[in-house]
């Protein structure tokens, strides 16, 4: 195995909290390749989304940049093209960038540092979905969430993101084989981002079946009544129409059933992916990652989906898996997907980034160092839902929550991990009160924050329905594929074509004198 750049595979996931992972201590979900990761690679215990929503979640882990410096606020908020991502910094060290599935970039670039792209994305790339901060009680319903996905949970054994998910695994494993045949050795970063286990919680029968339905277990809290939610938790009912459908335990437990059995099939994609690794002879010289870009509370406390800093839509898995490279460990201090840029840049060998980074390294705790009990991550929400920007620090086994609007929030999660006693009015915690109230001071405008996304959204709003008037040229990524070098054709050798796309190549036998 080559000690310098290594091939990386990072596995991405859509609305996985870590919780709902056997590797991280849940009960009935099956994911025996995962579990082969976590065995043997490096478990990252205390890992977060910077930005539980899709798009800002994946531009702060494509730039290592919160919200409030890449300006990507919300699912419709632009990815600017000057900001450098990891694929950037990567093919400036030499390696080959590809992604296969959805990164929700929103904008007319839809590469962002990739050299290639073998899907479209499964969401739209343009302002429709930008949301309205004048206008807090409006929903929209073409694109809000709504509770159907709970109420029609269960077997479907096609569906849009099946479909996509399908192609997005078929996809990448047929790029790692072009990569074992191809000549060229530059290292290769692959991206396989699947949209599962999103909702709508609909399943395959294989997968509906591997569970049985008095096994799925009820949320750890149940649902509070509307008085006593905090202000976010009601604003996330109301935003997603939570009170337009009555939910039964059987609902509860047929979406917890299809959200798990969709675990598996993205579990069975990482096995395909595993299985071509070894079959290409590429596994002990490649990085494997696996991550999320933000969780689902799935019915706890009464609550759906994401947008909340709440454990379950908050915390992500991450596992890295280099047996060769990487003894295996747990590691309990905080991080962030915003760590994944300067982590990979480290990997490959680049020290310098041209923009500022709001993430960390992970590298030196991969290698076995030691952990720091002071680290602190950052994380804010600025979308739908909200009424001004919401903000979250983790730091040890605390974690504070605050917006302009809103009480405080202080969870000490080693005592009180479901988050139930809110402890910022507790005159006990005042000094650690004190301090988180200090740190957010210094990392935060909020003000200028709020004005930043209020003009924001107002100027998007504005392009999104001038560009609605008259022809429409959409943004979204169309994967260039050119049949006529498909397979045949009468341009090529065919003993040359057999020859090149076999792998491992096949032998080259003598041929007979004469």
């Amino acid at each position: 195995m080559s000690e310098n750049k290594p091939n990386i595979v990072l596995i991405m996931v859509d609305q996985l909290s870590a919780l709902f992972l056997s590797s991280y201590g849940h009960p009935v979900v099956k994911t025996p390749n995962i579990n082969r990761l976590a065995e043997d690679g490096v478990v990252f215990e205390n890992f977060y989304s910077p930005s539980p929503l899709c798009a800002p979640a994946r531009a702060a882990m494509m730039s290592g940049q919160l919200p409030s410096r890449n300006r990507v606020y919300d699912n419709a908020a632009e990815f600017a093209s000057q900001i450098p991502s990891f694929a950037h910094y990567l093919r400036l060290e030499g390696y080959r960038t590809c992604l296969s599935g959805k990164m929700h970039f929103v904008g007319p670039d839809q590469l962002h540092g990739f050299e290639e792209r073998l899907t479209t994305d499964i969401y739209p790339a343009d302002f429709g979905w930008t949301p309205d901060w004048r206008k807090p009680q409006e929903r929209v319903d073409w694109w809000y969430h709504n509770l159907l996905s709970v109420k029609q949970a269960g077997i479907a054994e096609q569906t849009n993101q099946l479909e996509y998910d399908d192609e997005v695994g078929f996809q990448a494993c047929r790029r790692i084989y072009d990569y074992a045949r191809n000549p060229e050795q530059r290292p290769f970063c692959l991206v396989a981002s699947f949209t599962h286990p999103h909702d709508p919680y609909a399943a395959r029968a294989k997968y509906w079946n591997m569970y049985a339905d008095d096994a799925i277990d009820a949320p750890l809290t149940p649902a509070f009544a509307y008085d006593d939610m905090d202000p976010h938790s009601q604003r996330l009912w109301k935003v997603s129409a939570m009170d337009e459908y009555d939910i039964c335990d059987q609902d509860i437990r047929n979406a917890r059933r299809a959200y798990y059995a969709n675990i598996s099939y993205l579990d069975d994609h990482v096995g395909r992916i595993l299985d071509t690794l070894d079959e290409c002879r590429l596994s002990d010289d490649t990085i494997i990652m696996f991550t999320s870009d933000h969780g689902d509370m799935l019915g706890e406390r009464g609550l759906w989906y994401k947008m909340s800093f709440m454990e379950h839509s908050a915390r992500v898995p991450l596992i890295v898996y280099a047996p060769g490279r990487y003894d295996a460990r747990r590691v309990a201090q905080p991080t962030s997907l915003l760590d994944i840029v300067p982590t990979l840049s480290d990997i490959a060998g680049r020290k310098d980034h041209a923009a500022t980074l709001d993430g960390h390294s992970l590298l030196p705790l991969l290698q076995g160092g030691p952990e720091n009990p002071e680290h602190a991550i950052y994380a804010e929400l600025t979308a739908e839902g909200c009424l001004a920007p919401l903000f979250m620090i983790r730091q040890g086994n605390w974690k504070y929550t605050a917006s302009r609007p809103d009480p405080d929030q202080l969870f000490d999660l080693a005592a009180d991990p479901n988050e139930m006693s809110n402890l910022a009015d507790h005159p006990d915690h005042a000094d650690v009160v004190r301090k988180f109230r200090s740190m957010a001071a210094a990392r935060w405008n909020p003000s200028r924050l709020e004005a930043e996304i209020k003009e924001s959204q107002l100027v998007r709003l504005a392009v999104w329905q001038a560009l609605r008037k008259g022809t429409w040229y959409p943004w979204d990524y169309q994967p260039l594929r050119d049949a006529s070098e498909q397979y045949m054709r009468n341009h090529k050798d065919l003993n040359v074509l057999e020859k090149t796309s076999r792998f491992p190549p096949p032998p080259q036998p003598e041929k007979n004198p004469g």
